[in-house]
């Protein structure tokens, strides 16, 4: 009996290797086999597990892998789809996968020859989401779980599916986001997806509430401090440098014009984000000190990236956060990924959890 099972992640074109090492990483600790193929600068890996489908969902989850924009589990693959009938092979394939699904997307990697396929797909998928239909493979639920087409080219694509709480809830693992019109920089689109890819709707509910207070430090020009006074918080904004006139006139920003390194709270607040260019090692020591103290609730954070050695890099900053939080006395929580508005940097999450 053949128990080999695969899996599709996504990435930012250039990140494959780091990818695969998280693979490679997981594997390890579990002991189970497994090998990835990561070519470069395509955009995805595919990872074979030398385990059946259950076993290897239980060595990776999405939330495991930093660099994944998102994570399908492989049913089917499909080559030399004759190119005046893909519709019957597809859909046979699809036939051969037990269940309904809540979404079917169509989706490629995120590189300038993939997106060629764009127009194809778009005369494509509706015959296909019509024929679903009729077959009643499609069934309005959002804890269904999702099918994927990913292609590789017209004539090659990936049956794939993912459990909608072990996945982006975005096509292709990308958070298609408005820029804020007041926004004074594109920054703030950071920390919008990270709102969405790293907190759960009960941590957004409970800690993005009107009147809540937040730090800010490395502010300017004001990118993620808007974030928040559009939500209603309160925002210390620490930096020597300017803010905008938009976050300025909301009212609810005190700008202190300090150093983000040594400037503490008064006193107690829910958030600090920061978003300064500096050493990975300073940022994860920083923040760990602001939560393992109780100056913060929780934290936001990027961790700006070697181009070499991205993943001994995070983990350096993890430890140093695992070291400080470890002698707090509190319980607490860690959470990397690689968004979508990252370019060499990744976002964490850190928070100190109240029980009860």
């Amino acid at each position: 009996m053949d128990f080999t099972s695969r899996a599709i992640a996504y990435c930012r074109p250039g990140f494959e290797k780091d990818l695969a090492a998280e693979f490679a990483a997981r594997c390890a600790k579990s002991g189970v086999a497994g090998h990835s193929l990561a070519t470069p600068d395509s955009g995805f890996v595919l990872h074979e597990f030398d385990a059946p489908l259950e076993e290897a969902q239980r060595v990776v989850s999405y939330d495991h892998l930093i660099f994944a924009r998102q994570l399908v589990w492989v049913r089917e693959s499909l080559e030399d789809l004759p190119e005046k009938d893909r519709l019957t092979p597809i859909l046979a394939a699809i036939n051969r996968v037990h269940g309904r699904f809540g979404r079917v997307w169509a989706e490629t990697a995120d590189t300038n020859e993939a997106k060629t396929l764009s127009s194809f797909l778009k005369r494509f998928m509706p015959h296909l989401e019509r024929a679903l239909h009729e077959g009643r493979r499609l069934v309005d639920r959002n804890d269904a779980p999702n099918l994927h087409l990913f292609f590789i080219d017209s004539s090659h694509v990936f049956i794939c599916t993912s459990d909608p709480a072990n996945a982006s809830p975005w096509p292709m693992g990308i958070a298609r986001l408005r820029m804020p019109r007041e926004a004074p920089s594109r920054s703030t689109l950071k920390l919008a997806e990270a709102f969405f890819g790293l907190l759960s709707e009960d941590e957004r509910n409970s800690s993005l509430r009107a009147g809540l207070r937040a730090v800010d430090l490395g502010a300017a020009p004001g990118g993620w401090t808007w974030q928040f006074v559009s939500r209603g918080l309160l925002v210390t904004a620490v930096d020597n440098g300017p803010m905008s006139e938009s976050v300025r006139a909301t009212g609810l920003v005190e700008h202190v014009r300090a150093d983000g390194f040594v400037w503490k709270p008064s006193k107690p607040v829910e958030w600090m984000v920061c978003d300064m260019v500096e050493q990975p090692s300073r940022v994860a020591q920083l923040v760990a000190e602001w939560v393992a103290s109780g100056r913060c609730r929780r934290s936001m954070f990027n961790l700006k990236l070697p181009m070499k050695k991205r993943h001994d890099a995070i983990e350096q900053a993890r430890n140093l956060i695992y070291k400080r939080m470890s002698v707090s006395g509190r319980d607490w929580t860690l959470r990397f990924k690689h968004l979508y508005h990252d370019r060499e940097e990744v976002t964490g999450y850190l928070a100190s959890i109240k029980h009860g």
